[in-house]
């Protein structure tokens, strides 16, 4: 069946926020996909957990290997091979240049998404701390400017948070817990204090940018932990950040679809995926009126090209998968669901609440 699977981080937003929220949202061609499709029961996640909905969905799709209870998806590996890596052997985790502020009395992850490093920045920031993980024995890799690799085989089992789940929020309560943790903490102060000397960071802030301060650690995996070719899609489209584990597919646009990117995305038959992230950085950072925007933004330039498409019947079924912090709910829409004249359309489904 040709079908897109459609999968929209953060378009459910905070419960108590929602209601006011979709008052002032104009999103007429989201509005019609909910009001005329299917949708599952909403699914409630436990707002503690290391990874969000998206994530969790994610990792189950593209079958990635089981992580111990309560830990990040186990992307590592996968991802070291997105980004043109293959590690024989050991287990790996995810490494991030990071920055964290101190609140009134805790400190916060800030979102990764908004610290703009760049790839020369990121490479003196990997060599000044490369003697610290050598010395202690352990393999640094770099994957990108976002994104390095550290391979601790006497870690596995250490639990860990995504950096978007931890994001916002009180980094305590996301550390790392069980084997290596202590040693963990170690390494990652003695990066930090290398890092506070480093003239890039004084010139950063000049530049009104966040220092970098810190790294995060998280996705442990073996080395043959790769994602599943059983997923079932053709072909899979804006694949970015850590999502670039589950192949190299087309990256679509996140900001400005035009008609090339919809027909690219629409050519051929089978089950394809199409992530739009647009919406994280806003939601991340609690600016919902931003959020607001980049939703409007998103209706426009890409849920109504596929509407239409639908319509058309150049798409046989749209499936939504719309998550937020602590939810989930799939909307399956067909062709023949956009005849039913008598349900209207409405973006109410954003704002339900789990029972």
């Amino acid at each position: 069946m040709n079908q897109l699977d459609i999968l929209v981080p953060f378009a459910l937003p905070p419960a108590e926020l929602a209601r006011d929220l979709l008052r002032q949202s104009k999103a007429p061609s989201l509005a019609m996909l909910l009001g005329r499709g299917k949708a599952t029961p909403l699914q409630s996640h436990d707002p503690f957990s290391r990874a969000l909905p998206h994530e969790h969905w994610l990792a189950r799709r593209f079958g990635l290997p089981p992580t111990p209870q309560d830990s990040s998806p186990a992307a590592a590996a996968a991802l070291m091979q997105g980004l043109g890596h293959a590690p024989a052997a050991g287990h790996w985790f995810v490494l991030h240049p990071a920055h964290i502020h101190v609140a009134r009395d805790h400190l916060v992850l800030t979102d990764i998404g908004q610290l703009q490093l760049e790839e020369e920045e990121s490479q003196r920031l990997f060599a000044a701390a490369l003697p610290l993980f050598t010395e202690i024995g352990h393999e640094l890799v770099y994957g990108d400017a976002r994104t390095w690799f550290i391979r601790a085989d006497a870690w596995a089992g250490l639990r860990t948070s995504t950096p978007s789940a931890a994001s916002g929020r009180n980094v305590d309560i996301w550390m790392p817990e069980g084997p290596g943790e202590l040693a963990w903490r170690k390494l990652q102060n003695e990066v930090q204090m290398q890092w506070f000397a480093e003239a890039l960071n004084e010139q950063r802030e000049m530049r009104g940018q966040k220092a970098i301060n810190s790294i995060w650690i998280w996705g442990g995996a073996d080395a043959g932990a790769s994602a599943s070719a059983q997923h079932g899609y053709g072909a899979r489209f804006g694949l970015r950040g850590w999502m670039r584990a589950f192949g190299d597919g087309a990256q679509a646009g996140q900001a400005n679809a035009n008609e090339s990117q919809v027909n690219d995305i629409l050519r051929g038959d089978g089950h394809r995926l199409l992530v739009l992230d647009a919406l994280a950085e806003a939601a991340l950072a609690e600016e919902w009126g931003l959020w607001l925007q980049h939703l409007e933004h998103l209706d426009r330039e890409w849920l109504a090209p596929l509407l239409v498409a639908l319509r058309a019947d150049t798409l046989g079924a749209v499936n939504l998968v719309l998550t937020g912090s602590d939810r989930l709910v799939e909307v399956a829409v067909t062709r023949g669901a956009l005849r039913r004249f008598w349900r209207k359309p409405s973006l109410a489904l954003l704002a339900e609440r789990c029972a």
